[in-house]
């Protein structure tokens, strides 16, 4: 038996196992590898500006709690001197319209939403 195999009753032959591969015309190979990488880099670009989308949001979060603890902070500071600033005040009361333009309690809680909504 040349070089055959006997395997299990069976002859085999050597060389490469399963379907040889079909004839590819290179110019169709070429063209799709083209096209694939063409799709690759539009794929890159898209989830590219995704990220840079998610980090300016996150950054303008950042910035809108920076302000939020200042403010904070200056409300510390200023009832360690004695003073009750009159955005507490009107919390305290439960007045909101007595609150200034840029009063405290509608700007934290829009910051809160934002941000549980910027965090999905």
């Amino acid at each position: 038996m040349d070089d055959n195999k006997m395997v299990a009753g069976k002859v085999k032959k050597p060389g490469k196992r399963g379907r040889k591969p079909a004839k590819i015309d290179l110019k169709a190979k070429l063209e799709r590898s083209r096209q694939s990488a063409r799709e690759c880099r539009a794929r890159k670009k898209l989830r590219y500006q995704y990220l840079e989308e998610l980090v300016s949001s996150k950054e303008r979060a950042i910035c809108a709690l920076r302000e939020e603890l200042e403010m904070y902070k200056q409300w510390c500071s200023a009832m360690d001197q004695g003073k009750i600033p009159s955005e507490i005040k009107a919390l305290l009361t439960g007045d909101e319209q007595k609150l200034p333009p840029g009063g405290s309690s509608t700007k934290t809680s829009k910051n809160k939403n934002n941000i549980s909504s910027n965090n999905g």
